[in-house]
């Protein structure tokens, strides 16, 4: 889950992250392009201790210093963030970093640079990535194909469609109104988390 302090209906980040957990989400992402660097720091903290006791991945979109500052199991880079080479240089072999591909070029290159996961481009048209065309599931699967790595697919993804983009092999869902913005958070998470796992039985059983 990714977090958008514009959807979350008045509620915290912490609020919003600790019922999603208890839905059964197994990584969040702190996103808030909106907050100062101090701001996403002390609600960074407040994450870190929250995905530990839930056991679960913490993120932090963009922002480098932060995701190393609270500790953090990795940092999502866009195209026009901080470059992967020095990203790494920075952080080392110990945090992951994932970085977002828009192109399937874009995605083999990361691999190549050493990316130890790819997010995408809006699957779907969505209010929070309204400015970008969506990459539709034909070039999701187009992605995944390319690739060895890990392809969590992101945009317009909620349980009625869930299913079609897990599909396509992508080893993981981001969502962010689907359940930031649900008047019961856990119980969408929960939804999610159900069909991820249906999904991968279904899989595990044919082969």
């Amino acid at each position: 889950m990714v977090t958008d302090r514009g959807l979350s209906r008045g509620r915290s980040e912490v609020e919003v992250v600790r019922e999603a957990l208890a839905g059964g989400a197994t990584a969040i992402q702190l996103r808030g392009k909106e907050l100062s660097g101090r701001e996403l720091y002390e609600v960074g903290l407040d994450l870190r201790q929250a995905t530990r006791q839930a056991g679960a991945l913490l993120f932090v979109d963009d922002r480098l210093d932060v995701a190393l500052a609270i500790g953090a199991d990795g940092v999502h880079l866009g195209q026009e963030d901080l470059p992967l080479a020095d990203a790494r240089r920075l952080a080392g072999s110990e945090l992951l970093i994932g970085i977002t591909a828009e192109t399937v070029e874009q995605a083999v290159e990361a691999e190549r640079g050493g990316a130890d996961y790819l997010g995408t481009r809006a699957v779907f048209a969505t209010p929070t990535k309204a400015y970008r065309e969506p990459i539709g599931i034909e070039l999701l699967a187009e992605m995944v194909r390319a690739v060895s790595i890990p392809v969590v697919a992101i945009g317009g993804i909620k349980a009625s469609n869930a299913r079609e983009v897990l599909a396509t092999g992508v080893s993981g869902l981001a969502v962010v109104s689907a359940v930031v913005a649900a008047e019961d958070v856990r119980a969408a998470a929960a939804e999610l988390e159900e069909i991820v796992a249906a999904e991968r039985r279904w899989v595990g059983g044919a082969g």
